[in-house]
């Protein structure tokens, strides 16, 4: 039964918070995926929610915060508290929304990966121009153990493995394993984020985000390389 839930976030960001309140309102397609807010108070939310939102607190570098609700009584709040420390971004993430137990676990363990991406993009391409897509893969990826089937294309076992794999169309893909659970997979190379979903976890097609930041990347083609890519896997 769905209820009331909070999901929460805090931790060291290696950049200031004029870059790290960039990356969240204007850059999230570098980590995340494109949202777009009218930058002020009452300002329009567009990409995050189904229906769209509204931002209710805009106070730059500082404090950031986003509602949105429908008429069956769902809703979803997102509020960024940021605070300069150590030459970089305390940052306070609180998440308020309305979940099932399976959406609440997938919700908790999506932020945790969500927001280790951030903390690779401020890294290694803060600011950077970035083309995002997403692929799926097909209905035979909801099985229990279907996600192990990207791990051993992949070749990753661990956070830290460097590795190097072939996606026809893209060519080789060669970089470091940067986040490794059950259930999530990250790959960072020169110039992409690869972001790897074991969605099938909860019951959803296995599934990966693309952030690409070299400037001749050429996002339709891409797209098609590795929508192939992933139904062969599965075929």
């Amino acid at each position: 039964m769905a209820k009331e839930s909070e999901v929460r976030f805090e931790g060291f960001l290696p950049t200031t918070p004029a870059d790290t309140w960039a990356a969240i309102t204007t850059g999230s397609g570098g980590w995340l995926w494109p949202i777009q807010y009218e930058p002020r108070d009452g300002g329009a939310e567009s990409g995050l929610t189904p229906n769209g939102g509204m931002v209710t607190v805009w106070k730059p570098s500082q404090h950031f915060v986003t509602y949105a609700e429908d008429e069956s009584g769902w809703f979803n709040t997102l509020e960024y508290v940021l605070d300069p420390k150590d030459g970089g971004t305390y940052l306070r993430y609180e998440h308020t929304t309305v979940l099932d137990d399976v959406e609440y676990d997938a919700c908790k363990r999506h932020t945790a990966f969500y927001y280790h991406s951030l903390g690779e993009y401020l890294t290694h391409f803060n600011r950077r121009e970035v083309k995002y897509f997403k692929t799926d893969a097909p209905e035979a990826s909801k099985a229990p153990e279907a996600f192990e089937v990207v791990r051993t294309a992949i070749g990753a076992t661990v956070a830290g493995d460097e590795v190097r794999f072939e996606v026809p169309g893209v060519g080789t893909v060669e970089g470091v394993v940067d986040y490794m659970t059950s259930a999530f997979i990250g790959v960072r190379t020169e110039d992409a984020l690869y972001r790897f979903y074991g969605r099938n976890a909860w019951g959803w097609p296995v599934g990966i985000g693309h952030h690409l930041f070299a400037e001749d990347a050429d996002a339709d083609k891409a797209a098609k390389a590795w929508t192939a890519w992933l139904n062969g896997l599965y075929a």
